[in-house]
């Protein structure tokens, strides 16, 4: 398995160029995500739930959520600056415990509602205001044990070359701070036509 991800990583890292662009494989995974399942364009967002910049980013992601529908598929990988947002890795491990009760996006958008509050008390309140199972999140929460999820999604992005967030990528192509609707809606329709 250990050398399945080397091999996988490594494949992310020498794919070409085509034209001017520099494409990145950002294979889909099976974390939840909006849009279509089988969409011909996917929106990758490395991001940080601490990060006022990101919380701007979620706002255009949901105007091409409500654009473009089932014509293109949104995921949300985690990449929390922890040198510069000390709360940020903790939530992002608790959005993964909420993954487990079918959650995730209502959490995801809790936390970029309330980011000056993602203490640890707060984020098992939220939990309980979103309908989860308190005493089942608590525990996940307590027990680290989504830690390696998210700092395996941090590793990969800074193999991708992200060093700040948010960053995304529109099949593949790496687009970095929270950049206006048109700049997506462009490159979206770009890759529709394909």
């Amino acid at each position: 398995m250990k050398y399945v991800f080397i091999l996988t990583v490594l494949s992310l890292l020498l794919l070409g160029c085509a034209g001017d662009e520099k494409l990145v494989d950002v294979t889909k995974n099976s974390k939840p995500f909006k849009g279509g399942e089988n969409a011909k364009v996917t929106v990758v967002e490395y991001s940080d739930f601490q990060c006022p910049f990101c919380a701007k980013g979620t706002i255009v992601i949901k105007e091409l959520e409500s654009y473009y529908g089932q014509d293109i598929r949104l995921e949300y990988r985690h990449f929390p600056l922890m040198q510069i947002h000390e709360k940020a890795e903790k939530a992002a491990e608790a959005s993964e415990c909420a993954v487990d009760q079918g959650k995730f996006w209502e959490y995801h958008d809790k936390l970029f509602a309330n980011q000056n509050a993602l203490d640890t008390v707060s984020l098992k309140k939220y939990a309980r205001e979103l309908g989860l199972n308190g005493a089942k999140f608590d525990a996940c929460l307590d027990s680290g044990e989504k830690k390696p999820i998210v700092i395996s999604e941090l590793r990969l992005g800074e193999k991708l070359g992200i060093t700040g967030t948010p960053t995304f990528f529109v099949n593949g192509q790496m687009v970095i701070g929270a950049q206006p609707f048109n700049t997506f809606k462009t490159m979206i329709d770009k890759e529709l036509l394909k």
